[in-house]
């Protein structure tokens, strides 16, 4: 036995040449014939059985195989397995002899080469969290496995899942505050208690004039974006007409699903309706706001910027407007190059067989569609493309979204996919245009980069064709050598703040805070 900073290293070697590691350290195998890990929950941790799933993770380097191995564009090797009636102190096996037992990214893991890599056991005690890094989830310590000159016919790894995750807390400052409330509408589709959350983020002048009220933007963030991101340690400067100046609302679109957009679904619930019926009121009701329509609006990016857009056409009545950049497919006959509703498509491949990518970088494709949503369906629910189904899907009668694709083959489900046109916001307008026009006149604001990073741009173009088709006076905007992240340059960001400006100010030519 050894010790060093780092790591306790434990290496038994017995008869049958399986080498045992029961604590944090370092296997030293040379490409064993057999792995098996064995994992167990403490006590100390979880004490009820578990049913839910279980993951082993993979990384190299310093971070921790759970911090790590998550990454979009770098993903280490996922591992998992769902159990029922888990027993604390029992023990549950990932045997690589028996791969149809689980789920694994990118490979098995008798077709992997682990050595030199980190491996970790974590446990999805928190249903209700999205992202299994954060939430009441468990996890072990993590084990290095690395080569030896000796030869070994079994490895067997064992880990206890004895550490759970902190809780994530909002701090309030004096200049963001946090907005949380009960909401009886998800709850009672739930049937649980849910809490809505938002930060609010509170004009200079604030403290300073405490009979002024201000007007409104509701932000909605990206997918992995909170209302965590919107603490400040102080005001944003505002140097508008008039001295506008607007409370800032980041709103929370987590939910167990991934990203609900804010739009009512089997699935999610009855989250947009919640928004309006009852986060908006009581948002009005605990701070000095303009709690009218006119005074009320929307930004939003990549799917905060489909959930501004998809919030502005179903309450037209109760937003000014909207700024949407980079929004999710708004046309779902260009779903990220992909015409869902046409009959014989494949997700993972186009009508020559070519992979279908879904993410490029300087015209290099980073990320292929096969290999994300196979990371994905390891890793559960909570991820960004089965989130879209959790959004547009009927729910099953196991309970869960629908799948519009067969994630083994890609194969698309056409009767599912056509189940999405509730959803398909080009095809809402152009149905219902002679309705929503008035009630959107000067309220629709999109921008889109023609090069975008996840070929969202597509979608857009034909949102553009069809209110142009309309005679519509929408702002659809593509804007040339532009991708996912370098669209919101320092001028776009000026001119969208001074056209909501313009738009309160047409509502309130009368106010003034100068």
């Amino acid at each position: 036995m050894s010790l060093n900073r780092r790591h306790m290293r434990v290496v038994v070697s017995c008869a049958t040449m399986a080498i045992v590691l029961t604590t944090t350290g370092h296997v030293p195998a040379a490409a064993p014939s057999v792995w098996r890990f064995q994992v167990a929950i403490s006590e100390d941790v979880y004490s009820e059985p578990f049913s839910g799933r279980v993951y082993l993770l993979f990384g190299t380097g310093d971070r921790e195989p759970r911090q790590s191995s998550t990454n979009w564009f770098r993903p280490g090797v996922i591992v998992s397995r769902d159990v029922e009636n888990w027993m604390p102190g029992e023990t549950i096996e990932f045997h690589s002899d028996r791969p149809d037992e689980f789920l694994a990214f990118p490979k098995t893991i008798s077709e992997l080469d682990l050595a030199g890599h980190r491996v970790q056991a974590l446990v999805r005690f928190d249903a209700f969290e999205r992202n299994i890094n954060r939430g009441a989830n468990g996890y072990s310590a993590p084990i290095e496995l690395e080569t030896s000159d000796e030869a070994d016919e079994t490895a067997v790894v064992r880990l206890t899942v004895d550490k759970k995750i902190a809780p994530r807390e909002f701090r309030d400052t004096e200049w963001s505050k946090l907005l949380q409330l009960r909401s009886e509408l998800l709850s009672k589709f739930y049937g649980r208690d849910v809490v809505m959350n938002a930060c609010v983020i509170l004009p200079a002048s604030y403290y300073d004039k405490p009979e002024q009220r201000y007007p409104t933007i509701f932000t909605i963030p990206g997918f992995g974006g909170t209302h965590f991101n919107g603490s400040t340690t102080k005001p944003i400067k505002e140097e508008n007409e008039r001295g506008v100046e607007f409370l800032r609302v980041l709103l929370d679109p987590s939910c167990p699903r991934g990203h609900h957009v804010f739009a009512d679904s089997a699935n999610n619930g009855p989250v947009g309706q919640a928004l309006v019926e009852e986060l908006i009121p009581e948002f009005d009701r605990q701070f000095r706001s303009i709690a009218e329509p006119g005074a009320r609006f929307l930004n939003g990016h990549s799917s905060g910027g489909w959930s501004s857009l998809w919030l502005q056409v179903t309450y037209p009545e109760t937003f000014g407007g909207t700024w949407s950049t980079a929004p999710d497919p708004v046309d779902f006959r260009d779903f990220q190059q992909i015409n869902l509703y046409n009959p014989g498509e494949n997700m993972y491949v186009d009508e020559n067989g070519e992979r279908r990518p879904l993410a490029r970088s300087r015209n290099r494709v980073v990320l292929w569609y096969e290999d994300f949503a196979k990371m994905e369906w390891a890793l559960g629910y909570g991820g960004q493309l089965h989130s879209f189904e959790a959004v547009f899907s009927p729910r099953g009668e196991d309970g869960t979204p629908l799948l519009v694709w067969d994630r083994e083959t890609g194969e698309i489900n056409t009767a599912v996919a056509d189940r999405w046109k509730p959803y398909d916001i080009r095809l809402i307008l152009e149905e219902n245009w002679d309705t929503l026009e008035p009630k959107l006149q000067g309220k629709l604001h999109v921008f889109m980069g023609d090069r975008d990073t996840f070929y969202l741009e597509g979608a857009t173009i034909l949102l553009k064709e069809s209110m142009e088709k309309l005679g519509s006076e929408a702002v659809v905007e593509i804007h040339p050598d532009r991708d996912h992240g370098s669209l919101m340059t320092a001028e776009l960001r000026s001119r969208i703040r001074s056209e909501i400006v313009s738009a309160f100010l047409s509502q309130f030519p009368e106010y003034n805070n100068e």
